[in-house]
């Protein structure tokens, strides 16, 4: 894995840079090459991420190590490649896509390129609460995950919401319904901690 790259700036291009260390010339995608624009031909540090797969291996660039971060949580979203990752970045503070992420402004969301209502309900389910280290410091409280003292008709109610919420992501009376049992046995918790079971659950079957 390639932490980082310290070298040289030698090009920029409208989708990378190329940072030359120890004779090598690496290529880095990033959101916004330019911002490198001043320190052409000067020495800087870059952080990286390693994307290797079966028919590709790019290296992806940040100036901050908390956009790799953030950039490294958004691909463990379904339906978030590297390409709409990078989108994301490069039109948005960190501090504020994660405001949006924890008031669950679905609206805000889905005004970057590619992502859908669907797509912007999975980045909530899976990223609220994980991120919360990035907000100002006024804004940073901590998360409930599991309420213990909830009443079986609360329980009840919790799970029908997930339910729904479940079919608002585009699952079927039939799927769902296999996954429901499954929730009335899980460890009591919130309306999210439900969906995000569920989906687990979903995607065994």
């Amino acid at each position: 894995m390639i932490t980082y790259v310290k070298g040289q700036v030698t090009t920029i291009d409208n989708d990378s840079v190329v940072i030359e260390t120890g004779g090598i010339g690496y290529e880095i995608l990033c959101a916004n090459p330019f911002h490198f624009q001043e320190q052409i031909n000067k020495e800087v540090k870059v952080h990286t991420y390693h994307y290797i797969r079966e028919d590709q291996q790019n290296l992806y660039g940040f100036k901050k190590k908390e956009d790799k971060q953030l950039f490294a949580q958004l691909l463990n979203v379904s339906g978030i490649g590297p390409k709409g990752a990078l989108a994301i970045l490069g039109t948005v503070s960190v501090p504020e896509f994660v405001s949006a992420i924890e008031q669950e402004d679905e609206k805000y969301l889905t005004k970057f390129p590619g992502v859908g209502k669907k797509t912007a309900r999975q980045m909530i389910l899976d990223l609220k609460g994980k991120l919360v280290v990035w907000l100002p410091d006024e804004q940073n409280e901590s998360t409930i995950f599991y309420q213990e003292d909830l009443t079986s008709k609360e329980v009840r109610a919790h799970i029908d919401d997930a339910i729904e919420a479940l079919k608002a992501l585009g699952y079927t009376d039939k799927e769902v319904k296999q996954v429901r049992t499954e929730l009335q046995k899980a460890k009591r918790g919130t309306v999210d901690d439900y969906v995000r079971q569920g989906l687990q659950l979903l995607m065994k079957s």
